[in-house]
This record gives structure tokens, sequence and C-alpha cells, in this order.
């Protein structure tokens, strides 16, 4: 799973830039040597000497032979300073994430800005400290992916604070609903339609769902999942509609799971639709304590095209999400927002069905075709 992490320079990186922030160095003071901040932090000499390189380049550090690296004053284009992006994601280190930030990250550097990293935890109050964070230093722009989105937005005065000092901000997979903002974000509700509907035209008519509540894009999966039910006549049985919360989503999506498929054969669910890969994963072992195999027993689809998704005992038939290209996209429109007041609109990427191992018609059908 480490390559799917986010590369410890970058955080070492963020760490350091923190001291700046604080106070902590100073310009003219030394910094520590590589092999105290490797000590300190628990990395090698080569992600030091990686990360000290990398604020060299941004003018944050200086290397004076026989003396050791001291801070400064970074510096660009004569007086003008090293130009500050912020990034707030749920998570940073696991999942879909890091793929997300290394490609905003690499756009941002190539395009002589520093990043600033905050992570939510899916929490609305980590989500008030992030911004508190951000908003408390100079700061060219802000890319933020919102916490529990279909849960309102109690942090709105901070959006507001951002818009009311001229700085630019924008969305990615999804945004609160009550501001004027870009997003880049995934067409959602066509994912969960293609999903069901790839379900139904391979025979299956028992098809359980399994959506996350607290943001816009379970909500919106779970109703392309019912469209596609509605459009082929297919009635959805409210017990095989399974919602749950952030909280929530390590236990009862797989208890739930664990009590459909122990129902007898002509009861049981024959396919699973999953709000995303990891929960997709979790509940193919949940398909296997129950003795089931997949796809013969039970089909099962995932979202994001995660590594996940090649992870899996039976590789995963999933939805696609753009990951890298978003966070890259995502940094450009900001800087274009930034330098030249450039009015972008919303980008929605539609997601593509990939079709792996998971997926086969009911085992009924099969004997009759």
């Amino acid at each position: 799973m480490n390559n799917r992490r986010i590369p410890k320079y970058i955080v070492l990186k963020n760490e350091l830039l923190s001291w700046f922030e604080s106070g902590r160095l100073e310009p003219g003071k030394q910094v520590p040597s590589e092999h105290e901040i490797a000590d300190q932090f628990g990395v090698s000499r080569q992600t030091v000497r990686q990360t000290f390189g990398e604020l060299e380049k941004e003018g944050w550090l200086e290397r004076i032979q026989g003396k050791g690296t001291f801070a400064k004053n970074p510096k660009r284009h004569g007086s003008e300073q090293v130009k500050t992006i912020g990034i707030i994601t749920t998570y940073i280190s696991d999942y879909i994430f890091p793929h997300i930030v290394r490609g905003a990250e690499a756009e941002l550097r190539s395009r002589g800005y520093r990043l600033l990293l905050a992570s939510t935890d899916n929490n609305k109050e980590k989500e008030m400290e992030s911004l508190q964070l951000m908003t408390s230093q100079p700061l060219s722009g802000l890319i933020i992916e919102p916490t529990k989105s279909a849960e309102g937005n109690p942090n709105l005065g901070y959006f507001l604070s951002l818009q009311e000092k001229g700085i630019p901000f924008l969305m990615i997979n999804e945004k609160y609903q009550e501001l004027e903002c870009p997003c880049l974000k995934v067409d959602d509700e066509a994912g969960g339609y293609k999903a069901a509907r790839h379900l139904i035209e391979k025979g299956h008519t028992r098809i359980a769902g399994f959506f996350k509540r607290d943001d816009l894009q379970g909500v919106n999966r779970l109703k392309g999942f019912l469209r596609a039910h509605r459009e082929f006549g297919i009635p959805v049985s409210p017990d095989r509609v399974i919602t749950y919360t952030t909280e929530q989503r390590n236990v009862l999506p797989y208890e739930q799971a664990v009590q459909l498929l122990s129902r007898p054969q002509d009861q049981r669910p024959t396919g699973l639709v999953c709000y995303n890969d990891e929960l997709a994963v979790a509940l193919i072992e949940a398909a296997g304590r129950c003795g089931h195999h997949i796809p013969s027993d039970v089909s099962v689809i995932g979202f994001d095209d995660s590594a996940l998704a090649l992870a899996a005992g039976a590789k995963l038939t999933t939805l696609t999400h753009p990951k890298t290209e978003m966070g890259v996209m995502a940094a450009s429109q900001l800087i274009s927002m930034i330098e030249e007041a450039a009015v972008i609109e919303d980008t929605i990427f539609q997601p593509q069905l990939v079709e792996r191992e998971s997926v086969m018609k009911p085992a009924g059908q099969i004997l009759n075709s």
C-alpha cells in the first residue's frame, strides 16, 4: 500500500514549512542537521536531503559550505515572495487522496508555488481548524474538499472571509451548495446509474446498494442507483438500500452485508453496488464469510478505480475517478484565478465503467442460458 501514500518528503516539507510560519525558524537561524532531522522524524537521510533540496530551490533554505544549512527569506523575481496555495482534503495518507495531492503538488511546484497541506479526517471541527490555519497566514489561494458535504457548512464564515479578502478558492469532489465557487467533481449520479445498469443488464434483479449518506458523492451515487432501477421497472426493496455515516463505515455496511448474504438463496442479493472500492473489498470479505464466491455467487461493483480494485482476489469491476488529473487541473485552474482573474466553470468528469472479474450473470441465468 505504500505506493498510495503521500511521499515522505512532502510530509516533512510541510512540517518544516510550519516551523517558518510559527517563527521557530527565522531568517539567519541555523537549521538542525540532516542527521538530526532524520532522527527526529524517523525518515531516511535521503528523504531529508530531498526535502532540503526542495526548500533550497524555493528560497527557504541556504546551504553554506563548512557551516551548515540556514533559514532565509524566500524571494523570487526580486522582491516577490514565494506564493502559497493551501490544500485541505478529508484525508491525506490513504485511498485515492495521495494521487490528487501529488498531482496538485507537481503542478504547483512547476509554476513556482509552494503547497501547504492539511486534512480534516472528515470532521467538521478539524475543517474549522484547517481553515483557521490557512487564513492566519499569507495565502494566494485554496483548494478544498468539503467535509461531510451533505450535512451543511457550519464553517461558512471562513469561506466568506476568503471571498472578502479576495483569496480565490475552488473545491474538489463536491462543493457546499450555498457557495459560488468552481468545483471539479465526478458525475456521481451517472456513476451510480452505470453501476446498477450494468448489473441489471447482466440479469440481476436483487441488487443491494451501499452508500455513504453524509457526503453528496454518496447521496448522488444512490440517486443514480435508484434511477437505473426505475428506468428498468425493477422495484427496490427498502432492506437492500444501506446508508451509513463516516463514523459507521467500518462496521455497519459489513454487518448489513452479512445479514443480507446469509438469507436463503432466493432472497439474498445477487449483486452489490458499493460506494467505493474500499467498501467493495470489505464486502467481498463479508461474502466470503457467508460462504459465497465472487462473482459466481455474488457480483460486486466498486467506485474510483483505485489500487484496491486490482488487489482484490477477483479484480474489481469499478467506475473511474480522475485522481491525479483532478489534482493537476485544480492547481492549474486556481493559478489562472490568481494570476489572470479567470472565471472558471465547474468541471464534471464522466466516470467510465471498467469491467474486470467481479461481475457475471446470476447463477440461475447461467444454467438457463
